[in-house]
């Protein structure tokens, strides 16, 4: 995530809200309130507090040249778990491209192997279907439901508990999503 995309960020949010407010968690100030380059900046400055703590792995999405979305392992724990929680957003008009589930398949083949992760989780609410769809392509398994979970858009929602161990995917998410790549 760089300095330099606070304005682009801005734009990209705004233009989205529709496509991702049902995904994000509640707050009280208005979506163009919450995405302007100055929150841009703060969001920024708490991602790499946490990222140089070791608990989280902010990573900008950029196709064509351009911000088109953003992927972070968060939660971070080392030790006996070593583990993260898996969170992402993408333009809807880069959706359907393979750019989320490409993004996704880095990040997770960087925990695995740089980072030495063993497990990844995802919690997707159950009417995300396309988020739903891009993690069990990448072979998330669904291990839980989790009842009123997170307050997301207005509401306690559900939400249901995808995973990845590294011994799930031996030779690499990368090579799982090559596989599957429309070609």
């Amino acid at each position: 995530m760089a300095r330099r995309d606070a304005v682009e960020w801005t734009r990209v949010r705004r233009a989205n809200e529709l496509w991702l407010a049902p995904w994000e968690p509640s707050a009280a100030m208005s979506w163009a309130a919450r995405h302007t380059p100055s929150s841009y900046r703060a969001m920024r400055r708490a991602a790499l507090a946490r990222a140089r703590q070791g608990t989280s792995l902010p990573f900008a999405v950029r196709y064509e040249d351009r911000l088109v979305g953003q992927v972070t392992l968060d939660n971070v724990v080392r030790g006996a778990l070593r583990s993260g929680h898996l969170g992402y957003w993408v333009d809807r008009a880069v959706s359907g491209r393979g750019v989320a589930s490409l993004a996704v398949a880095l990040v997770c083949d960087h925990a695995f192997g740089a980072v030495g992760l063993h497990r990844l989780q995802a919690d997707i609410r159950p009417e995300n279907r396309p988020s739903r769809r891009l993690v069990e392509r990448l072979g998330f398994r669904q291990e839980a439901l989790f009842r009123q979970y997170l307050d997301i858009d207005g509401a306690w929602r559900d939400h249901l508990g995808y995973a990845l161990l590294a011994d799930d995917v031996p030779g690499g998410l990368l090579t799982r999503w090559r596989a599957r790549a429309p070609h």
